[in-house]
């Protein structure tokens, strides 16, 4: 029952943090927003403790940020498997 739980709150939170990333990266094209705005914030304090790190690792390919791709990868292919995994070994 635990373990459904955290199974389930882990896919949650992996599909939430995805979309956050994704929504970001969306809102770098829209001109003259305002970053101050509430709403921008929450979304940075989501994405910022896993994009920050990234970014100093993950050079721009010129005027391009590539982190949120690379950390999309990593979640989805890496992250998510092995703690979604795990969590099925103990089912």
């Amino acid at each position: 029952m635990v373990v459904e739980f955290l199974y389930r709150f882990f896919d949650i939170l992996f599909a939430v943090l995805s979309l956050a990333i994704i929504v970001r990266v969306l809102l770098t094209w829209v001109p003259n927003l305002n970053w101050d705005n509430p709403l921008a914030r929450i979304l940075r304090q989501i994405t910022d403790p896993i994009l920050e790190p990234a970014r100093r690792i993950i050079p721009p390919l010129g005027m391009i940020d590539i982190s949120p791709l690379v950390v999309l990868l990593v979640l989805d292919f890496v992250i998510r498997p092995l703690v979604l995994g795990l969590l099925d070994r103990l089912r």
